[in-house]
């Protein structure tokens, strides 16, 4: 996401680790094929051999729910064997940076536990700070409080031992990957990362991105070419969902949703708008109120005034201290405190974790309406499995949808790319686009609260702004239009005059005294004067493949995140050979006189840090323009737990210690507290690890993919991959039947004997891991089996409660 997939072509090296990119992302993997034509070398690290195995230079594998281990072990060798970066890492990281004495960590525990709430207190982390209110720093990296130190102190637990031990995997294939990877941070070198859900799904998915975030910037690699974080998305238009709001957490563009402790906009902005004193920090995120004031005219148009707070009291607000993720939503559900379920696109009942506890749920609301364009195990939960029709209440519509094909409008790809789609087909019968549903929707509910005199708090609803149709149909490029955002009145700005109606040509025109509106304002200058800037299809004929005007990239099209931190401090690229930007600024006398940035759209127009001939500049920023610091965080304190990554057991897991510490599991981890939420850890009944993944024939929960006829011959139903040892174990033969159970459902599958597992040894024992995909479910084929998530646990993150799906404890025996 930091950088496209096109990128990959100019690693050097590339690890794929929670990712079978070969066959889940099939496209990414092109380009992984051409920078292994130009001298690339692949690492494929995953408890299964798998396709992306196949092709790699080196492959091992590592018990899932491991990676932090494995990662930690990387970053020790990295350290210990003087492989970072260091003019990198001491001058655009937060590694140089003092951090106050009331941090600690201490037998598994960050300092500022409270074990009653099970949280962090995170002032506890903070940075020592001179009179200024600037964090102190010690460029030389040898203060026993600098980050540096406090890190390889962290880590220098993690020896080979230790993280073979807990991993599985050998020591000798431990050294090999950390050599290889850690080569990366040469100057002029660059290394790249591709993960997915392997990697998210676990109650520490945050801390292993973190932990990778982390051996990056030690070796310089982000925001260089061939370098950054490559996360594969599940679906095609997951970041343009994710960068709209779809988590309940976010508004449009990443602002914050408001809590009920924030009554004013000017509360909620001063809460979220970050302060510098540091005049060499841009600190980006300075201008929230201005992206927030544009959101809120973008709502509501001219109802919303300054008078008003810009109908800031319109909108929800979160209460504090409650979460309402996908986990929490179904939990309140199935505890009969929701009463109504818009399953738009989805189907819970086969893609959730504890797919038992969610139809279960599903089967105490009072209404649910499931837009898809086929039925699905969501829709007809009522006479699935285990359901009496006669005793469930629930009234359940069904709206059908148009497909991707059959509708226009952009998606938003993995490599931050908006690409404009045109319609192919009218959609069949009365399928109607999402857009067009949406539209209808609310028309409906704005004419029904204007109507009725008694209705409760209707403001939010009728000073709604609901503009975006043209004959009455859904109108995508209205639409488009209103995300990038408008000038609303005759306005001057950087010297520059708008008229009133004129699209704003980027955010740094967007103003907080009601005057622009956006209803994004990361994706302003994406459809401007000029055009929709995301229909553009003029390839790059040389170059390293930024192709700077094929569709567009937020933001301001610039397609890689923090490319100031691709050159040194004079403004000249670390590598030479994959330029991404480079300052070409007029010398004289040794200082530059005019500023002149080429290649990518630069990450901050301003000058170098640093003239030609060494000497500071006062008229330039840091690097990382979105930290209030301006370097990126070795060290994050944001996080909720812990400002480094440390290796935890998942919330079920084959052993009852681990070497680290006394923390078995996160101390934070999410867990649920209903009859339906069982957690067997070291369990004798449970005595194999077990984990869900995708197949390239189907696509999600198979609502598109198990109709297609050629597809499903493919793969016709749910089968169950392990080892020939454990099969041996078992009695369990290739092509057998088994049921695979979990303390949560069971499943019947169709056994695969395969040389892709191997047995582990884990802490002196032997553990063996299998796994399923998810793409099935009950209606259709007839006995196709049924969903894999039956088995997971409704357990997760503590940043953002994504469910640990892919490291749970199971048993096998035949049907």
């Amino acid at each position: 996401m930091t950088n496209h997939w096109i990128d990959i072509r100019n690693s050097d090296c590339i690890l794929i680790m929670g990712s079978n990119a070969a066959s889940s992302h099939p496209i990414s993997f092109k380009w992984v094929t051409e920078a292994m034509k130009r001298g690339g070398k692949l690492i494929s690290v995953d408890p299964r051999f798998t396709q992306t195995s196949s092709k790699a230079d080196f492959y091992t594998a590592l018990r899932s729910g491991t990676d932090i281990a494995f990662l930690g072990g990387m970053i020790k060798y990295i350290l210990d064997n003087n492989k970072y970066f260091k003019e990198y890492v001491a001058e655009y990281t937060n590694a140089a940076f003092i951090i106050a004495d009331s941090y600690d960590f201490n037998d598994g525990l960050f300092s500022g536990y409270d074990a009653k709430k099970r949280k962090y207190d995170k002032s506890k982390w903070g940075f020592v700070k001179d009179g200024k209110g600037i964090p102190k720093k010690d460029r030389t990296l040898q203060d026993p409080r600098c980050v540096f130190q406090l890190i390889k102190k962290h880590y220098s637990r993690y020896n080979l031992d230790t993280v073979s031990a807990i991993t599985g995997t050998p020591k000798e294939d431990l050294a090999k990957v950390y050599e290889m990877y850690s080569t990366t941070g040469q100057q002029g070198k660059a290394g790249t990362i591709m993960y997915a859900m392997g990697w998210t799904q676990h109650t520490v998915g945050v801390q292993n991105i973190r932990s990778m975030a982390i051996i990056q910037l030690l070796l310089g690699n982000m925001g260089v070419a061939g370098g950054g974080v490559n996360a594969l998305r599940g679906e095609s238009n997951v970041q343009g969902s994710t960068d709209h709001c779809i988590l309940f957490h976010i508004w449009p563009g990443y602002l914050k949703t408001p809590k009920a402790s924030q009554p004013t906009l000017a509360a909620y902005n001063n809460k979220y708008t970050p302060k510098t004193n540091d005049p060499l920090s841009a600190n980006w995120w300075g201008n929230y109120p201005k992206y927030s004031v544009s959101l809120l005219k973008s709502f509501f148009g001219d109802k919303a005034t300054k008078a008003n707070d810009f109908g800031y009291n319109w909108l929800p607000k979160l209460n504090d201290g409650v979460t309402y993720s996908w986990l929490d939503l179904f939990d309140a559900i199935y505890k009969g405190e929701l009463k109504g379920l818009f399953a738009w696109g989805m189907n819970p009942a086969a893609s959730g974790a504890n797919a038992n506890k969610n139809r279960q749920g599903m089967a105490k609301l009072d209404w649910m309406v499931n837009v898809n364009i086929f039925d699905n195990e969501t829709g007809s939960f009522w006479k699935g499995p285990g359901m009496d029709p006669k005793k469930i209440k629930t009234e359940v519509f069904m709206l059908p949808c148009a497909t991707s094909v059959e509708k226009e409008g952009s998606i938003t790809n993995s490599g931050r790319w908006m690409q404009w789609r045109y319609k192919a087909a009218n959609p069949p019968a009365e399928a109607l686009p999402d857009g067009q549903i949406l539209i209808k929707l609310g028309k409906a509910l704005k004419y029904l609260y204007k109507k009725d005199k008694n209705a409760v708090f209707p403001e939010p609803i009728v000073n709604l702004k609901w503009d975006y149709s043209t004959h009455g149909e859904f109108d995508a490029h209205k639409m488009a239009k209103e995300i990038n955002g408008y000038f609303l009145k005759d306005i001057t700005v950087k010297g520059k005059k708008f008229k009133k109606g004129d699209l704003v040509p980027s955010f740094a025109y967007l103003q907080a005294d009601g005057s622009t509106s956006s209803a994004n304002w990361l994706y302003c200058n994406s459809y401007t004067n000029k055009g929709n800037m995301s229909a553009r299809r003029k390839r790059e004929k040389s170059g390293i493949g930024l192709n700077l005007e094929w569709a567009w990239c937020w933001p301001v099209n610039r397609r890689i995140i923090y490319n100031r931190a691709s050159v040194d401090k004079t403004g000249k690229p670390w590598d030479k050979e994959h330029p991404v930007i480079e300052f070409k600024g007029k010398v004289e006398n040794g200082k530059y006189v005019s500023k002149k940035w080429v290649g990518d759209v630069p990450d901050g127009g301003w000058y170098p840090m640093q003239n030609p001939d060494g000497s500071d500049r006062k008229d330039t920023k840091y690097p990382f323009i979105m930290k209030p610091e301006g370097h990126a965080h070795v060290f994050g304190p944001g996080r909720a737990d812990g400002p480094f990554s440390e290796h935890y057991e998942p919330v079920e897991s084959p052993v009852s210690k681990q070497p680290f510490s006394s923390q078995l599991a996160s101390p934070v981890a999410v867990t649920y507290d209903t009859n339906m939420d069982i957690y067997k850890s070291d369990n004798p009944k449970y005595p194999y690890v077990c984990s869900t993944y995708r197949v390239c024939d189907h696509w999600q929960t198979g609502v598109m993919t198990r109709w297609q006829p050629w597809l499903l011959e493919t793969q016709p139903q749910l089968f169950v991959e392990l080892s020939k040892e454990l099969g041996a174990k078992l009695g369990i033969k290739n092509g057998g039947k088994v049921v695979v159970e979990s303390a949560r459902g069971k499943v019947e599958a169709v056994a695969m004997v395969t040389i892709r597992f191997r047995p582990f040894t884990i802490q002196g024992k032997t553990v063996h891991q299998v796994g399923l995909p998810w793409h099935f479910g009950w209606v259709h084929p007839k006995d196709g089996g049924d969903s894999a998530n039956l088995l997971t646990p409704s357990a997760g993150d503590p940043n953002t409660r994504i469910p640990e799906t892919k490291a749970f404890m199971v048993n096998i025996r035949k049907a």
